[in-house]
C-alpha cells in the first residue's frame, strides 16, 4: 500500500513539474500573431480555394498584414471575394488598391463532337489527368478537351458543368469566381482567366492546337489552322500568331471583332455581342426555305 501510495506521489511531482516547465517554456518562446491577421481574415470569405495563390485564406491574410507593413500589397487579391472585399480588406490595413478588371474562366476548345470525331475508345480511370497520361485520348486532336470533367469537379462553386452533347465544359459566368482551380486542374491548359469585357463581351481564339494547318484541321474542323489572317486585320496589334496558333492579348483587344469574321474556320469565339440584323436576315430565309 505505501509503494502505491509513493509511486502515485512521484507520478504527480513529475507531473507537477513537467506542466511548470512546458508553461515557462510556452511563455517564453510564445509567438505574438498580429491581431490584424485575425481581422482579415474575418473579412474574406473564407473558400480556401487557393485562387490567390495562397494557401487557403489564413495564407493570404498573413501576407496581406506583412505587404502592408512593408508599404504594398499590390499584386495580392482574393478572386472570390472580388473588388469589394479587397476593398474592406485595404480599410482595414490603411492601404490603397487599384482597381482591377473582374475575370471569368473561358474554355478554349471550340472542338465539339461533331468537329471532332472520336477515333479510339478510352477504357480506364475516368478522369481527365489519366487519360492525358496514356496519350492523345479519343480523338486525334491532342490538345482539345478530353470530356471528363476534371474542371466540373475541381469547381467548388459550382460554376462549370459539361454539356453532353458536345462534351466540353461551360463556364455559368453568374457564379465563377476567376479563383483559377480548372485553370489549375486541365492537363491540357484549355482552360484561361480572361477579363470579362465591357458589358461582358469578350473576343478569345477557342483553340490551343499548336499542330500546323492541315494536320490540325484534320484532327478538328473548329481549329486555328495559324494562317495569321486575324493578325492581319488586327489595327490594335492584339493578335499575336505563335507555334501555329493565334492568341488575342485581352489588354489590347478592342472588341472590333474583325478577327472573328476573317477567321476561316471559326475558331475565334466572340461573346454576348449582338446579333448583325444581316445575320438575322439570313437565318430567317433560310428558315423559310425550308
Amino acid at each position: 500500500m505505501i509503494f502505491m501510495l509513493t509511486a502515485v506521489i512521484v507520478l504527480a511531482v513529475i507531473a507537477l513539474i513537467a506542466a511548470v516547465v512546458l508553461f515557462v517554456v510556452s511563455k517564453k518562446f510564445a509567438v505574438e500573431e498580429d491581431p490584424r491577421i485575425g481581422r482579415v481574415q474575418e473579412v474574406l470569405p473564407g473558400a480556401n480555394c487557393g485562387g490567390c495563390g495562397f494557401a487557403g485564406c489564413s495564407g493570404l491574410a498573413t501576407a496581406l498584414v506583412a505587404g502592408a507593413d512593408k508599404g504594398s500589397i499590390e499584386g495580392m487579391s482574393c478572386p472570390v471575394g472580388g473588388p469589394t472585399v479587397m476593398g474592406q480588406v485595404a480599410d482595414l490595413l490603411g492601404m490603397a488598391i487599384e482597381a482591377s478588371d473582374p475575370k471569368v474562366a473561358v474554355v478554349r476548345c471550340n472542338g465539339g463532337c461533331e468537329s471532332r470525331p472520336r477515333v479510339a475508345e478510352y477504357d480506364g480511370l475516368h478522369t481527365c489527368a489519366a487519360m492525358n497520361a496514356t496519350g492523345a485520348g479519343e480523338t486525334a486532336c491532342g490538345y482539345g478537351c478530353l470530356g471528363c470533367g476534371d474542371c466540373a469537379a475541381a469547381c467548388q462553386f459550382g460554376g462549370l458543368r459539361m454539356n453532353e452533347e458536345t462534351g466540353l465544359p461551360e463556364v455559368d459566368e453568374d457564379v465563377c469566381t476567376a479563383c483559377g482551380a480548372c485553370v489549375k486542374v486541365c492537363p491540357r491548359h484549355i482552360i484561361e482567366l480572361r477579363k470579362k469585357g465591357p458589358k461582358n463581351r469578350r473576343v478569345f481564339v477557342s483553340c490551343v492546337n499548336k499542330d500546323k494547318g492541315a494536320v490540325a484541321r484534320k484532327a478538328c474542323q473548329a481549329a486555328c489552322i495559324g494562317c495569321g489572317k486575324c493578325q492581319k486585320v488586327c489595327k490594335f496589334d492584339a493578335i499575336t500568331v505563335v507555334n501555329n496558333i493565334s492568341y488575342i492579348d485581352d489588354s489590347k483587344c478592342r472588341l472590333c471583332t474583325q478577327c472573328v469574321d476573317a477567321c476561316p474556320t471559326h475558331a475565334i469565339v466572340k461573346v454576348h455581342f449582338p446579333i448583325k440584323r444581316n445575320v438575322v436576315k439570313l437565318e430567317e430565309e433560310k428558315e423559310e426555305q425550308a
